[in-house]
């Protein structure tokens, strides 16, 4: 299974991407930053296993090694990154997986959670719902996505680029599309304080 915009990541974009997606200190401080907030939100009950939809070479995952034992995972569409995350050993390499949000490579309720950041505004709508679903299938406890927020929904052009970049109220659509789910918490990274694009992050959590 595979659609345009997942080709458009597995190919030079993508690469550029990754070549561009570097591990300054000041991005893993933020990013770090932002992970302690989410985790607090969870008042200890943290998870033992973490997949990563669309990880690339692991900024968050690598943030979250800071903070949490836990085991993670990552599911990323393009070779050079996943590369990259196996060679820097922040997953082992049966736990990088290629894929895609729609198709997650792991059963379900295996990780306890699973999260996107700032992938979900690169599925087409079209194909967002199954990504969302299959997200919700392989969670057994928690689902985060941090991500552009929009009122209503919207294309952006990206980089010169049409049909890759689409900003919704992400968080309406997780509760419109799962009745099980409870939010327990959300925030804004604004950019001006944080470093960080201006991003909104939703945390759900599954009934046990």
């Amino acid at each position: 299974m595979t659609t345009p915009q997942i080709e458009f990541w597995r190919g030079d974009f993508g690469n550029a991407y990754t070549d561009r997606n570097a591990l300054r200190p000041e991005l893993m401080r933020a990013r770090t930053m932002l992970w302690s907030e989410i985790l607090r939100v969870m008042r200890g009950d943290g998870p033992r296993t973490i997949l990563e939809v669309g990880a690339n070479i692991g900024v968050n995952l690598r943030a979250l090694s800071f903070l949490t034992d836990a085991r993670k995972r990552a599911v990323e569409p393009n070779d050079s990154a996943r590369a990259i995350l196996v060679e820097d050993k922040v997953v082992e390499a049966d736990d990088a997986r290629p894929g895609m949000a729609a198709a997650i490579p792991w059963p379900d309720a295996s990780a306890e959670l699973v999260f996107t950041s700032g992938v979900l505004i690169h599925i087409h709508p079209d194909h967002l719902e199954a990504s969302m679903r299959d997200m919700h299938r392989v969670s057994s406890r928690w689902v985060l996505s941090i991500e552009y927020f929009a009122d209503r929904p919207e294309e952006v052009r990206y980089r010169g680029h049409e049909g890759v970049l689409f900003k919704r109220d992400f968080g309406g659509m997780w509760l419109d599309l799962f009745p099980d789910l409870k939010l327990a918490g959300c925030g804004f990274c604004w950019k001006r304080e944080t470093g960080l694009d201006n991003l909104t992050w939703w945390l759900f959590r599954k009934p046990v």
